[in-house]
């Protein structure tokens, strides 16, 4: 075998750079390099392929996804305050209208449970191409509804077509990083997801002072064209063909099979979604807590929301720096206990009759330990199932919504004839604080998780 180093690709085909060691760079489609060299001794290495994107481009894959990662819980709760306007327009009951909504969340967490393995079998951008069209045309559909039963349709089919975005990103950040710089990315995705839900009926609100109902579901519509254009225009597949075709993994039920086998994707799972349903049982009993019991006026209120929205960038971007130093395992066993005892600091206060600040104190620290923990339980997830991360992200994401649309109404079903009071709304998150702790200590196990890779 000679010893003479490859042959450079032609100028045509791609830009050539040769380092000092001899070696040469070929630049790929997503940013990483490729190291060719006569001596791999002395050639660089790169772990993974986004080590070696730049800072640049980097960041504009952070926006973009993180835009992406925001579509589902904005098309989820940006119409949540146009709720009174559809129950008048289309004379109806509340609960009917509460439908639509629940067939949102079912089409959303449907959807990622097919795009997430069609991701791992086709590749990322095709399914997010297609899917993400679908979004925009429901939306048209959902905005030109004549009848409530057509407007509940076209909800489950945004459900369905918004479902690719927070999948998919998750999945592109798995194909490109790895170890710690994993955390960091994930924890910016996380930030947006966090987030997100808390600030979409504050927008939503505001598009109502600008614009009949019908306009939050255009907004939606050109939302969904924004991100499929940025998608034709910005992101590469970063999934290569050789890993769609890898043996143990050419199915769908292959891959569910390899991540539910994984104790620790199963206790993080729970996790996950215990802290997520924590989070929603806050945002569907706010508007009753704080304006009809506290007595807050829609500013006011919505300056609670921002404050809190605060709370959770605070714990996501606190997070990544100690998941990356001491393990996000470790990191969670705080955030969990935390969550715990804020929610039960909520009730204690509440019944000592402390008022509005007594609830307010110990519930932003239950959103900052909420910012902490959603991070950690993608890395955890995710880190570990680097071959099927469409599947892995799915699944995360589908069990995030799903459990959440069937938690946060038992608020309602325990304020019922008293009122809506801190009380009822913390009993939901002590609840489903104790079970993720639980899941914790006695499914995921710290003790018997390594550390991050570099």
């Amino acid at each position: 075998m000679s010893d003479a180093p490859p042959t450079a690709p032609t100028p045509t085909t791609s830009p050539v750079e040769r380092t000092a060691t001899g070696s040469i760079r070929v630049p790929s489609a997503t940013g990483a390099i490729r190291t060719l060299g006569s001596n791999p001794a002395t050639a660089p290495i790169m772990l993974h392929p986004g080590d070696s994107i730049s800072n640049g481009r980097r960041a504009l894959y952070i926006v973009l996804l993180g835009a992406l990662t925001a579509l589902g819980p904005f098309t989820i709760d940006l119409y949540l305050p146009a709720f009174p306007v559809l129950e008048e327009d289309f004379q109806t009951t509340a609960a009917a209208i509460q439908l639509t909504l629940t067939g949102t969340m079912i089409g959303f967490a449907l959807g990622q449970l097919v795009v997430g393995p069609l991701s791992d079998k086709v590749g990322r951008r095709v399914p997010l191409i297609a899917v993400t069209a679908l979004h925009v045309l429901a939306s048209v559909a959902a905005a030109i509804a004549p009848t409530l039963l057509l407007l509940g349709g076209a909800r489950v089919l945004m459900g369905v077509g918004a479902a690719a975005g927070g999948v998919v990103a998750m999945a592109i950040v798995r194909d490109l990083f790895g170890g710690k710089r994993l955390v960091v990315m994930l924890s910016r995705l996380a930030l947006v997801s966090g987030v997100a839900p808390v600030a979409a009926p504050l927008i939503g609100s505001w598009l109502l002072t600008l614009m009949p109902w019908q306009g939050i579901f255009v907004v939606l519509a050109v939302y969904g064209v924004v991100m499929l254009v940025s998608t034709l225009l910005f992101i590469p597949e970063t999934l290569p063909v050789a890993r769609r075709r890898e043996k143990g993994g050419a199915t769908a039920l292959q891959r569910y099979r390899s991540v539910f086998s994984d104790r620790v994707f199963i206790g993080v799972l729970i996790i996950g979604g215990m802290t997520f349903s924590g989070l929603f049982s806050y945002l569907s009993a706010s508007p009753f807590l704080f304006q009809q019991t506290h007595g807050l006026n829609a500013q006011e209120y919505g300056l609670l929301f921002a404050v809190n929205s605060l709370g959770v960038v605070l714990g996501v971007q606190t997070a990544s720096r100690l998941a990356a130093r001491f393990g996000p395992q470790w990191v969670m066993a705080w955030s969990t206990a935390v969550l715990l005892a804020a929610g039960v600091a909520i009730i204690v206060t509440d019944q000592l009759g402390l008022g509005l600040w007594g609830t307010m104190i110990p519930l932003f620290v239950f959103m900052t330990a909420c910012g902490f923990t959603f991070p950690n339980v993608q890395v955890l997830a995710l880190d570990r199932h680097g071959k099927a991360a469409g599947t892995a992200a799915s699944v995360i994401g589908a069990t995030n919504f799903g459990v959440a649309g069937l938690i946060s109404p038992i608020v309602g079903w325990l304020s019922k004839g008293a009122g809506t009071t801190a009380t009822t709304m913390a009993s939901v998150m002590v609840g489903c604080a104790a079970i993720g702790v639980l899941a914790l200590w006695l499914i995921v196990r710290p003790r018997t998780v390594g550390m991050l890779a570099p």
